[in-house]
């Protein structure tokens, strides 16, 4: 069976753009898992994307050959009846954090890098969800298509700039002190875990879609390969950038500083990549909801985003501080089970 090229890379971009969320996208998600901790983050970002590659590819090969219509089924089928209903409530909870965090997020690209209020930029936000959750999976692989391949290239490009920055070498090679510095052992494995585990909602359905499995092998080890060299090129631009822990958004803060000719263009691809990640999670959400609520998708999207939108006024710092590193370490459960499960080929 001959590998699908076109497929394959459309599920790299829908891997990457529901994986590049808030934290992920703006710098805040790679500053408190990995640059803060200097060369041993880098060393974690390295496991990180081994883990990205092999797993992200695994679980969407397993979810095919299972036939899983969602991330629900998928659990079952991981964890066992009993357990895996425990984990599907608890997914379903931290898809409801993470996507305040994201809307969060985006309403803090429009206040802080654009000087519109963030109560707008959420409402923006939520409408142009709904128009693209009308359009179903097809607009959610249009979207990721478009952001994708900009997020990268821009990100090759901040690299190429920082490296030629006087003492990069020394920035890289530096190791400052964290007081909670034991986190960066953790780190790779529970910021995987956490993406992963989340990412499921979108990369199961896309599995089931696509059904071939040498694509989808291929398009979760090249989406995983993106990740990492997103990840990379990020953390090498972020480490340049002085006091980088203090600002909201640090990736727009170092574009500012260093091509400020494409600032806007970023801040543009910033949301982007934000957005795409809104729609994945939400889609995720509708999908298992669906299931034990008889009603319109209309209707329990628009339910799904009174409940994100009324979280979402917590300040966006906070939420990713506080729930990304607890939904982290609950997720390692997750992929140490995906990691010792075996894959049956069709």
């Amino acid at each position: 069976m001959r590998t699908n090229w076109s497929q394959a890379l459309q599920i790299a971009a829908v891997y990457v753009g529901t994986v590049v969320g808030a934290g992920f996208a703006t710098g805040k998600e790679i500053v408190e898992f990995f640059s803060r901790f200097g060369f041993i983050g880098m060393i974690g970002i390295l496991i990180g994307g081994y883990i990205f590659i092999f797993l992200g590819s695994k679980l969407m090969r397993i979810a095919a050959v299972i036939g899983a219509d969602s991330y629900q089924d998928f659990n079952l089928y991981l964890f066992g009846r009993h357990f895996g209903t425990l984990i599907n409530i608890l997914m379903l909870v931290m898809l409801f954090g993470v996507s305040a965090v994201m809307l969060s997020g985006a309403g803090a690209v429009f206040d802080e890098q654009l000087g519109i209020s963030r109560i707008s930029g959420i409402i923006v936000t939520i409408v142009l969800s709904i128009f693209v959750m009308i359009v179903g999976i097809k607009g959610l692989f249009a979207v990721n298509i478009f952001v994708v391949p900009m997020m990268v290239t821009f990100s090759f490009y901040l690299m190429f700039i920082s490296v030629q920055l006087p003492h990069f070498q020394d920035q890289l090679l530096s190791i400052p002190f964290a007081e909670d510095g034991w986190k960066s052992v953790v780190a790779p494995f529970s910021y995987t875990a956490f993406n992963l585990s989340l990412a499921q909602a979108v990369l199961v359905p896309v599995a089931k879609e696509i059904k071939d499995v040498r694509t989808i092998k291929w398009g979760g080890i090249l989406g995983g390969l993106a990740l990492t060299f997103i990840l990379l090129s990020s953390h090498t631009t972020l480490i340049m950038l002085p006091d980088f822990r203090s600002y909201e958004i640090p990736m727009a803060v170092t574009m500012k500083n260093l091509a400020s000719g494409f600032y806007w263009i970023y801040v543009f691809i910033i949301y982007g990549e934000i957005f795409t990640s809104i729609i994945g999670n939400i889609f995720g959400l509708e999908r298992q909801l669906k299931k034990y609520v008889k009603a319109p998708s209309i209707i329990i999207v628009s339910g799904i985003f009174v409940i994100v939108f009324l979280i979402s006024f917590v300040d966006y710092g906070t939420l990713l501080s506080y729930l990304y590193p607890i939904f982290g370490y609950i997720s390692l459960f997750f992929i140490i089970l995906l990691w010792i499960k075996p894959l049956e080929e069709m």
